[in-house]
């Protein structure tokens, strides 16, 4: 059994998938040249680089999974493969924990303006010191304020459960049920259960002094000029979900207007090459979509997709 691991997987997935007899090629095959050598291969592992469209699947008969190292599976026509019965599979749980610290590290970023002191520190701190030092001198604390989770899967749950271990309140939107409680656990083996409100989406936009957004691409921007027109003046917004759940227009405009305060974008409308305004905007945290980025999630991911691609050609 041959796979082709396009974006590349973990060594331990490797070695996993090897022992299990598997012949794994990590050697990145461009876009433009899968219809032709993907025919090699059995299954192929992507992450968010690779397509995998009607066109691709339509020339690969031979494809017996898709798998996708991640959550989101924007860039899989996942329906049609599975209609064609090719089995197509992600890895849910795996990079939870590290989306939602990066949100954190946005929300820290934002709250006490590092995205723009480490923007003009490098050229104006010997010569305006005292004039950078007042211009920042209004941060807020994340303790006391209201976190509105957009989105409470996994990902959504471990934000909130950062959020909650910071003494932040949380509000929560999601199309099912959200938990009423979420377990946090302490040091020392100890847990302790802490309530989560659920609330209707346009609730949590007009009441939340901070929001975050875990959703899956959607026809329709989550947050656009209506959803900006009902919030606090002076929110602040994370997104390391998807590209195109914010409107970018829109966002500018409240940007410069004051309504929101500051924004982190892990996920842009336009990747790779994302809007020029939001990249130099001066309240703008920026990250390249790194919310999995991490060693540990790298890891977990490897082994997860390694683990549930064995057991489906086991069956």
């Amino acid at each position: 059994m041959k796979l082709l691991a396009n974006d590349g997987i973990d060594p331990l997935g490797k070695e996993l998938l090897e022992k299990a007899g598997f012949t794994v090629d990590t050697n990145h095959i461009p876009q433009e040249e899968l219809k032709e050598r993907l025919q090699a291969y059995d299954a192929i592992t992507v992450r968010s680089a690779t397509k995998v469209r009607e066109d691709l699947i339509n020339a690969c008969p031979n494809l017996k999974l898709i798998g996708r190292g991640g959550v989101g599976m924007d860039n899989i026509d996942v329906e049609y493969a599975r209609n064609k019965g090719i089995a197509v599979v992600n890895t849910p749980a795996a990079s939870s924990q590290s989306v939602a610290e990066l949100v954190f590290a946005h929300l820290y970023n934002g709250v006490r303006f590092l995205y723009d002191s480490n923007r003009k520190m490098p050229h104006e701190g010997d010569s305006n010191f005292a004039g950078l030092k007042k211009a920042y001198a209004k941060g807020v604390e994340l303790k006391g304020k209201t976190l509105g989770v957009i989105g409470f899967g996994r990902i959504g749950q471990e934000t909130a459960k950062v959020a909650l271990g910071v003494g932040m309140d949380v509000i929560a939107s999601d199309f099912v049920s959200v938990p009423a409680s979420l377990t946090l656990n302490l040091s020392g083996g100890a847990s302790v259960e802490v309530p989560v409100k659920q609330v209707d989406t346009e609730e949590l936009i007009r009441t939340a002094d901070f929001i975050s957004l875990h959703v899956p691409f959607l026809d329709k921007a989550v947050l656009g000029k209506e959803e900006f027109d009902l919030m606090k003046d002076g929110v602040g917004i994370v997104n390391a979900s998807r590209g195109g759940t914010i409107d970018e227009l829109a966002l500018l405009e409240a940007l410069n207007s004051g309504k929101v305060s500051f924004v982190g974008l892990d996920v842009f409308e336009n990747e790779p090459t994302p809007r020029k305004e939001l990249l130099v905007h001066p309240r703008v945290s920026l990250t390249p979509h790194i919310g999995a980025a991490t060693n540990e999630a790298q890891e977990r991911i490897g082994e997860e997709l390694a683990n549930i691609i064995i057991s489906y050609f086991k069956k």
